[in-house]
């Protein structure tokens, strides 16, 4: 991980972002890494064509494979990496606990469990809530967003198509007028389908609290950003965390809903297996 961030720091949110996207769908068990022969495995599903870092999970895999055979899992390889890449980026350091097993099922339709850029308070409460995460949960792991970037195709129906309209007028009124033009200057149409975005402008390589600023001005990025205002809770959360003042108590926050959400309903035991390979089964 040092070598594969100190070359490509970029991969880091992307490498967090694989391991949430794994656990939100069938529990933390490396579905979200097997490949499909008619593409109908999680990894062609549309929220998940955006991820990053297939090719060096494969390889921390074979290293992995190699020094300590038939005994890691590669659901266990994505706690782990998750965690260096955050710790890697200058945010808090935790012990993953291990002992996940992999599983043999992946099916695109099935995240829809994974939560949209666009949605709301209730939707992300619900979906946090299916994996056994709360609000508090909820306001702590969307600060993942600190490190990494975005497609404009996120959350460009905020510049341009905010009721339906599809104009330059239509705009979400939520969204903070300069950030808006700034956007709108990188995000030239609905249809930028490459543009990429920082996430947190200016520090999207440091895991910091400058993600609670942002969203406390109404420069959170996503729709879902951007709701953590509607409730008076993670309001709060937001607004304490950013004067900066309780890094070490976010931090600590941080880790432990990692920790958490690492836990949702894993394989253990005799179920499932451990891949010799990621991206197949090994029957």
């Amino acid at each position: 991980m040092v070598r594969a961030l100190s070359l490509a720091p970029s991969l880091a949110g992307p490498l967090l972002r694989m391991h949430f996207h794994d656990c939100f769908v069938r529990g933390c068990d490396g579905s979200v890494l097997l490949d499909s022969a008619n593409k109908t495995a999680e990894k062609d599903a549309q929220p998940n064509q955006t991820l990053r870092g297939f090719g060096f999970v494969e390889r921390v895999k074979a290293a992995v494979e190699k020094a300590c055979p038939d005994t890691v899992s590669c659901a266990d390889i994505l706690a782990l990496i998750a965690r260096d890449a955050v710790w890697l980026s200058k945010g808090p350091f935790w012990t993953v606990p291990l002992g996940r097993r992999d599983g043999s099922v992946s099916i695109s339709n099935e995240t829809d469990a994974l939560p949209p850029p666009t949605s709301n308070f209730t939707v992300l409460t619900q979906l946090f809530a299916a994996v056994n995460l709360d609000a508090k949960d909820l306001v702590v792991l969307s600060a993942g967003h600190t490190i990494g970037t975005s497609h404009c195709f996120s959350f460009s129906d905020r510049l341009y198509n905010f009721t339906g309209m599809e104009n330059p007028s239509d705009i979400d009124p939520t969204l903070e007028p300069q950030y808006m033009m700034r956007l709108k200057s990188k995000c030239a149409s609905l249809n930028d389908n490459t543009t990429l975005v920082e996430m947190d402008p200016g520090s999207f390589k440091t895991f910091d609290t400058d993600y609670f600023k942002l969203v406390s001005k109404r420069r959170g990025l996503f729709h879902s950003d951007g709701a953590l205002l509607t409730d008076p809770f993670t309001r709060a959360y937001v607004q304490r965390h950013a004067t900066g003042a309780f890094k070490d108590e976010f931090f600590a926050d941080f880790a432990a809903s990692m920790i958490k959400m690492g836990n949702a309903n894993p394989l253990t035991g005799s179920q499932g297996e451990i891949r010799k390979k990621c991206s197949v089964v090994n029957h």
